[in-house]
């Protein structure tokens, strides 16, 4: 599947998703958002996909965020100023709020981003940059609020005055500072980042599916809860994975002294139909 404005493609149990309009700096435009809300309903429904690789087209940005040209053009034609989330916009639920997205998502960052573009990358699972990633907010600057979750996010993924310093000031986080925050996984230079990339995607891809989504969903559905209560919550893919044939598979072939075989099949709750990857 492809489009204008997002390229799509499959191979390997990999999804790599490029936002594809470099000429703008890959700046988001509402069918952009609509495209992608296809990747994505596609990418968690089709179980051969174990990883998504998200990146921008070209060297110059990983995207810069809202079209801010068709914004002004919806301005000037009365459309109603938009606030947090994308709720009743093209594309919703973006994945910015696509909460229970199952699937680890890579984002690559190669220059800059920026606005919608930063949040964008917040909302993945792990961050690779290049050297001469920058990341900002700039929405202060211009009469506007981070509103794909920036704002929350943010002051979730950095100390607290480090976040509302850029936060409420637009100012830019270059790619060496991000590191060193741990808000990237890992920087190296332009010509390494797929290398890097692909290094991430090899490990991710060498673990079990069923443990991948079982733990990503434990992980961010417990970050509010007491710890408790955390131990004590009901996860749906840790569900999955416990009655998976994956889940005996892992210890037997550390007996048997071997590499594992996943299947990522499962039984559903209740039910004795088999699914997952073929």
């Amino acid at each position: 599947m492809s489009g204008a404005r997002v390229r799509y493609e499959k191979k390997d149990h990999v999804a790599r998703v490029t936002l594809d309009r470099p000429d703008v700096l890959n700046a988001m435009d509402l069918r952009m958002h609509e495209e992608l809300a296809e990747v994505w309903d596609d990418a968690e429904a089709d179980d051969e996909v174990r990883v998504v690789v998200l990146t921008g087209a070209g060297d110059r940005a990983f995207s810069v965020g809202q079209d801010l040209k068709e914004r002004a053009r919806g301005d000037a034609a009365g459309t109603p100023a938009s606030s947090f989330g994308s709720r009743g916009r093209p594309g919703w639920p973006r994945l910015t709020e696509r909460f229970d997205f199952s699937k680890p998502v890579v984002a690559r960052v190669d220059g800059y981003a920026l606005g919608g573009g930063f949040e964008l990358a917040l909302a993945c699972d792990l961050i690779v940059a290049s050297d001469r990633a920058v990341f900002g907010l700039p929405e202060v600057r211009l009469g506007l609020v981070p509103g794909a979750g920036g704002v929350f996010r943010l002051i979730r993924q950095l100390p607290q005055k480090v976040a509302m310093g850029h936060l409420l000031t637009g100012r830019r986080l270059g790619a060496a500072a991000a590191h060193a925050y741990g808000l990237v996984n890992d920087v190296v230079p332009a010509g390494r980042l797929d290398e890097c990339v692909d290094g991430w995607v090899a490990d991710l891809l060498a673990a079990a599916p069923l443990s991948v989504r079982a733990i990503k969903q434990a992980a961010l559905r417990s970050v509010d809860l007491s710890l408790p209560g955390a131990f004590t919550a009901t996860y749906d893919w840790e569900e999955r994975r416990r009655r998976s044939a994956d889940a005996a598979e892992g210890p037997r072939a550390f007996a048997e002294r071997r590499p594992p075989s996943w299947s990522g099949t499962y039984a559903e709750p209740g039910s004795t139909r088999i699914e997952g990857d073929k």
